[in-house]
């Protein structure tokens, strides 16, 4: 990237989180990462040019160093830090501007370092290497949390047979951030089992709110709308769908051809999902079971028979089971992790010096990775367990997204969104998990009460008949 012939217009806007201001090449496959402020912060900005460089390369580190060991080479994109002409990140930020959605616009992007992280564009793949000039698909899932809590810390039983989505869904309902509830369950999509995985997918389509997008050529094509008033239309979906999955036998005129191809996609996207090179003898794939936590959550609309009657595993190297490993990291829960973060406060606060040798800000690098994989199990009052469970803790926050292309029935998965989790976040979670909860155990008297899903009616939307690819 040669920084004296940057042009704003060879960029356009393509996405942003809290964080920051997500930008793409118009030719090329690749994307500039910004980051971006309060609106309120602006007259300081010009004091952090060394911290946003600074939190820029932890990003970095933090994928290269300490992500890409416990998820694998292949899935984690570290991604470079790039010096970036201030005149031309300006002109850049007023370029999109008018196509930020209204609701992120009480953040500005940071135009006073002239920092930037340079990352591949995983919504691109060249469709030459596969035969096919149609332009590649790619679904971005937010998967959230693949587990309930085992801690003997929990205080609250419905923890243990409700997962935090699940929970978290009618606060959001309450707060007005949504306007309908999610059916979907991540405990669903991390089972193993093909059925459950199909329903965890299909809710996800029905309603994507921020868990899930599609990306046709580069292009966002199906999102949860700005407003979360209007559901996404999908119908729409599976027109842009048509030419990818449609048989020469069977002509788009109609309910059941639009079904077909909805089912489909939907087998395809847990192909790619469960995709493994590791077998045992028999050819069937090695699977990770959950021996220390249930696999099923009560506020799931599966049936109960279909729940505790289905097969569940991952097999051993599929994507979504390195996620749960590096997930389950955190096996104490936020209400065991807590007193150890204010131990760790309170040893701080007597020996402030000491925060750099204990890593709690970094540098991410191999022997904060040591720390996270050699805490003792036991609690010995040290203050070496304390900051090895809180680190354990803020890793297993991170795994939160995965992207996945295919031209047709060719994938490529990878896992992004990887920044490490901020130290003091562990006091917002906290609060956070008992306001969940909290509301929960009042809005809802029981799980049996949540409405039970008609989706098995129909035995033809439970049948999954996977291709040869």
């Amino acid at each position: 990237m040669e920084a004296d012939k940057m042009d704003e217009n060879d960029w356009k806007y393509h996405g942003e989180g809290n964080k920051s201001i997500v930008v793409s090449h118009v030719q090329h496959s690749r994307v500039l990462r910004l980051l971006k402020y309060p609106s309120e912060d602006v007259e300081n900005a010009h004091q952090t040019r060394e911290q946003a460089f600074q939190h820029i390369l932890n990003i970095v580190d933090y994928n290269r160093n300490v992500m890409k060991p416990l998820l694998g080479e292949k899935y984690v994109h570290s991604g470079e830090v790039v010096k970036l002409p201030l005149d031309f990140v300006r002109q850049l930020s007023l370029k999109v501007q008018q196509e930020r959605p209204e609701l992120r616009c009480d953040k500005v992007m940071d135009t006073f370092s002239g920092c930037g992280l340079c990352l591949p564009n995983l919504t691109h793949l060249s469709p030459c290497h596969f035969g096919d000039h149609r332009p590649p698909l790619c679904v971005e899932i937010k998967p959230k949390c693949g587990f309930l809590p085992f801690s003997r810390h929990v205080t609250k039983e419905c923890k243990r047979k409700v997962c935090r989505f699940c929970m978290h869904q009618h606060f959001k309902l309450a707060n007005g951030k949504w306007n309908r509830l999610s059916r979907y369950c991540p405990l669903d999509l991390f089972s193993g089992s093909k059925q459950r995985m199909y329903v965890a997918i299909k809710h996800l389509l029905e309603e994507p709110q921020n868990n899930l997008k599609i990306f046709k050529g580069g292009e966002l094509i199906y999102c949860c709308k700005d407003d979360a008033k209007q559901q996404p239309d999908l119908n729409e979906l599976v027109q842009h769908l048509w030419p990818y999955f449609h048989h020469s036998n069977s002509l788009y005129n109609g309910h059941q051809s639009s079904k077909a191809v909805f089912n489909e996609f939907i087998q395809v996207i847990c192909s790619a999902l469960l995709s493994s090179g590791d077998s045992n003898r028999s050819g069937e794939p090695r699977k990770v079971q959950l021996a220390e936590s249930r696999p099923l959550c009560e506020a799931s609309p599966l049936h109960r028979e279909l729940l505790r009657n289905g097969d569940h595993g991952l097999p051993k190297d599929c994507v979504l089971a390195k996620i749960l490993q590096v997930q389950m990291l955190d096996n104490l829960d936020i209400e065991g992790v807590y007193p150890l973060y204010k131990r760790v406060e309170q040893y701080l606060e007597e020996f402030p010096k000491e925060r750099n040798r204990l890593q709690i800000d970094g540098p991410y690098d191999e022997s904060f990775l040591e720390k996270v994989k050699t805490c003792p199990s036991e609690d010995d009052g040290s203050i070496e367990y304390a900051v090895g469970k809180v680190l354990q803790y803020r890793v297993a926050m991170t795994v939160s997204s995965l992207k996945f292309k295919t031209p047709r029935f060719t994938y490529s998965v990878s896992i992004l969104d990887l920044d490490p989790k901020p130290y003091d976040s562990i006091l917002h979670q906290y609060k956070l998990d008992s306001k969940i909860v909290n509301y929960y155990l009042r809005s809802t008297n029981s799980a049996q009460d949540l409405p039970t899903s008609n989706l098995y009616k129909d035995r033809q939307d439970c049948t999954l008949l996977f291709h040869a690819v």
